[in-house]
């Protein structure tokens, strides 16, 4: 496996800090149906009726009070959970947490966090697979990795944390799609994330014709171009 490493630092979420409080905007989903009573990142069952949400990097513990910028709606959640993994999204609240900020008919809602209590450090971070990848006792995985500047454009799948994950995956797309596989390492506050490519396309339309083949394994698929990151 063959794994091509581009190294770029993403400047896409900020926080500031502003009355002794820390603010982001962007945009805020909710949980589909099919996850009420799965674990959570911090090892809580997610639950539609609570007041809960996914961030990438607030500790767990940590109370966010939300704010639909389109109805000036609020909500405040308690962080449990990892994500979401998905470019564009700050937030991933629960069913009632968005109930309450009247966007459930929207499915995404323009947002703004605010950190109202850090919590007391107490939770751990437990962790678990962002993609439910499971990983056996004992695994190896032979590649070589070179970094290069990739041209066109290309299909990203994903972005992960754990790097067993992120290999494992690599592994299996490789074989399935016989296509090359460039990874973006992406710092994000200061934590790593990595973007998983698919391709070295010559136009955008050779791009989107693959983007539609693995759109039904992967319905968060979308096109980069390799000179804009």
């Amino acid at each position: 496996m063959r794994l091509s490493i581009l190294f770029s630092t993403i400047a896409s979420v900020f926080f500031v800090v502003a009355s002794h409080a820390q603010v982001q905007t962007g945009k805020a989903s909710f949980y589909a149906d099919k996850f009420e009573g799965i674990p959570t990142a911090s090892g809580e069952k997610y639950r539609h009726s609570k007041l809960t949400a996914a961030h990438k990097t607030l500790p767990f513990g940590t109370i966010v009070r939300v704010t639909n910028m389109e109805n000036s709606k609020s909500v405040e959640v308690t962080i449990n959970d990892r994500g979401p993994y998905v470019e564009g999204r700050i937030i991933d609240l629960s069913k009632a947490a968005a109930e309450q900020l009247d966007f459930l008919n929207h499915g995404l809602a323009e947002v703004k966090l605010e950190v109202v209590d850090p919590g007391d450090g107490k939770v751990s971070d437990m962790g678990r697979t962002i993609d439910q990848v499971t990983v056996d006792e004992k695994e190896f995985y032979g590649f070589e990795i070179s970094r290069k500047k990739p041209k066109g454009y290309g299909v990203q799948v994903g972005t992960y944390q754990e790097l067993v994950n992120l290999m494992r995956l690599s592994d299996n797309l490789k074989n399935s799609y016989k296509k090359e596989i460039t990874v973006q390492v992406k710092i994000i506050n200061g934590v790593k994330y990595y973007g998983l490519i698919l391709g070295q396309f010559p136009t955008r339309a050779k791009a989107e014709e693959f983007r539609e083949e693995v759109r039904n394994k992967f319905p968060d698929v979308f096109i980069v171009e390799y000179s804009r990151l």
